[in-house]
């Protein structure tokens, strides 16, 4: 006799399906495109045949990550039969999809335990600590890319790189816009929002001094689902100030 599948099998096979390469940037590809994606769109950003695309577009929609239908992407009616089109589902996935950094998030607020000063409150510790790391990584790729001097669109443009590596999904709104689609220390920001937002924030405030990209600042603009921070183009009276 068959047993049911529990939630556990589900997350499993979830997990199986998502270690093939292909199959994992095609269903990272879907879930930040925020639309329905066809078989030749994903086809082309991984650089498969739409053939390969498919076999691996539907074993994701067996697995229930996604799911497909036809329809018009981008709401444009075409003559003729409307293609297939994927979407993710509201299966929760306990892997790094999206990316979870809880592991930093604790490193930096052992850190801040160890280091509390007496003038400091833990929260006041916390922050100075994201800061500090920030600060720390953004002085050692300034070091290691030498990148010259940065303005707005480069800043933002040599910003995106660690911002991914990190777990922000990084995406370009225009010129001088970066939106950061995930939260990494999320759901512990549901918790505690103050705290996380504002370590966030010093994070990418003292990575932004490290890397000396003058002409970006890092700016509270919390959206549902999202990270409460955004990079966007410094004040002219801020830029100036820091030289």
């Amino acid at each position: 006799m068959t047993r049911p599948a529990s939630a556990a099998d589900a997350a499993i096979e979830s997990v199986s399906v998502l270690s093939e390469e292909l199959r994992r940037r095609m269903f990272d590809f879907i879930r930040r495109a925020r639309r329905p994606v066809t078989r030749d769109e994903a086809a082309a950003h991984v650089g498969v045949s739409r053939k390969l695309a498919a076999f691996h577009l539907d074993k994701l929609v067996d697995a229930g990550l996604l799911r497909a239908h036809y329809g018009s992407p981008g709401g444009i009616r075409k003559v003729g039969r409307q293609p297939k089109v994927y979407e993710p589902t509201d299966t929760p996935i306990r892997v790094s999809i999206p990316d979870r950094r809880h592991e930093l998030l604790a490193d930096l607020l052992l850190q801040a335990v160890l280091t509390e000063g007496e003038d400091e409150t833990g929260v006041q510790a916390a922050i100075r600590t994201a800061a500090e790391r920030g600060l720390d990584l953004g002085e050692t790729e300034r070091s290691q890319a030498r990148p010259g001097r940065l303005g707005v669109e480069r800043g933002l443009t040599f910003c995106e790189r660690m911002l991914d590596q990190h777990g922000f999904e990084p995406e370009r709104e225009g010129p001088t816009r970066l939106r950061l689609r995930n939260c990494p220390f999320h759901p512990l920001a549901a918790k505690a929002p103050d705290l996380v937002c504002g370590m966030n924030h010093a994070f990418l405030t003292g990575y932004l001094q490290g890397l000396r990209a003058t002409a970006v600042q890092a700016v509270l603009a919390p959206r549902p689902g999202e990270c409460c921070v955004e990079l966007g183009q410094a004040d002219a009276a801020e830029e100036e100030g820091t030289g």
